[in-house]
């Protein structure tokens, strides 16, 4: 099985983790990277220049079978983009895992069971240390439903917000009886949790509401590394189907206030470190001109249909998923607006 995935191009996979062979990981994906990176990656030197900016994977040059991706953004540290669908468009959802001597922790699962269990074999293909902690930075379903997928025993993280939603989902009478258990956290995180883990210092934080309302970020201080999760959506229209819009963007400054130097997404591409830090500040620049434009039009006295109806967002327009949740996320701005939003506990 390795060595069928170590010859698709983007998937940096190796042998068993351990010092040596980290080295020898560390050198195979250099050359990797310089010498099979899709159009438009970047690939060692300044090539932010050609890099497309765009969720889109063919826009990009690739194809289906880049698919998934594994990065080691440090040492033992790894990003991992899997495709899916929303209607007819393709994008990315991003976990990323960390592999340490005691075990190894997991941020964010993919949306079913069998995808969840791809990220699973990704990992087993690294690294013999068993999954320990999964932490549940974002509690839907594209996250989350294949967590079943996991060891039983690991422990599931989340924040009180996100395990009351995974509670209720569980308990839901109407839940097809055919439908994979939903794993509910055995740990909650209201603001911050140190983990030592291997070695390894690991932070747990909320930072604010956000995409869901329980949005945590994992932080690795030492390798500089801040996984977003669904905060971050990059060139990914705004998502607000459950989101707290203004509070959306205090997160995200809080998050540039950390000044880590990397910034890693729960949609859209793992770019250099460099071009993740721009995106971020792009992206937020998103979620402002979201709201404003939905501020202006409210400010009119428009309904929301018509609202919806008559909203330009000039560039953001063209953003991937923009056609599916532009209307969604002037409904959410309207109620926050008016008020119908839940205060924060």
């Amino acid at each position: 099985m390795e060595e069928e995935l170590m010859k698709r191009n983007h998937v940096a996979v190796w042998p068993r983790h351990g010092s040596a062979l980290r080295a020898f990981a560390a050198t195979w994906l250099a050359l990797v990277a310089l010498g099979c990176a899709a159009p438009g990656d970047e690939a060692g030197g300044d090539a932010s220049a050609e890099l497309v900016r765009t969720a889109d994977p063919f826009a990009r040059g690739y194809t289906e079978e880049d698919f998934p991706r594994l990065r080691e953004l440090a040492d033992g540290v790894y990003s991992y983009e899997a495709l899916r669908s929303a209607g007819n468009q393709r994008f990315t959802t991003v976990s990323m895992f960390v592999v340490t001597d005691e075990g190894v922790l997991v941020a964010d699962g993919q949306g079913n069971v069998a995808e969840t269990q791809r990220l699973i074999d990704h990992i087993a293909s690294v690294t013999d240390y068993p999954i320990t902690h999964v932490v549940i930075c974002s509690d839907h379903g594209d996250h989350t439903a294949g967590n079943s997928a996991f060891p039983a025993d690991a422990e599931f993280i989340a924040h009180p917000t996100s395990a009351s939603v995974l509670e209720a989902t569980a308990a839901n009478p109407f839940r097809p009886e055919d439908a994979p258990p939903v794993m509910v956290p055995t740990r909650l995180v209201d603001e911050r949790e140190v983990l030592e883990l291997g070695g390894r210092t690991i932070e747990i934080l909320f930072l604010g509401r956000a995409h869901t309302g329980g949005d945590l970020v994992v932080h690795l201080p030492e390798e500089d590394i801040l996984f977003m999760s669904e905060a971050y959506l990059h060139r990914v229209f705004p998502a607000m189907r459950t989101a707290y819009p203004s509070e959306w963007v205090a997160m995200i400054e809080r998050a540039q206030a950390m000044g880590a130097g990397t910034y890693v997404p729960g949609h859209g591409f793992v770019d250099s470190p460099e071009v993740l830090r721009e995106e971020l500040e792009v992206f937020r620049q998103a979620v402002v001109q979201v709201i404003e434009e939905s501020r202006r039009l409210h400010g009119q006295g428009l309904g929301l249909e018509e609202a919806q109806a008559r909203a330009d967002f000039g560039e953001l327009g063209d953003w991937w998923l923009s056609e599916s949740q532009a209307a969604r996320a002037i409904q959410q701005v309207y109620a926050e607006l008016d008020g119908m939003l839940p205060p924060m506990d």
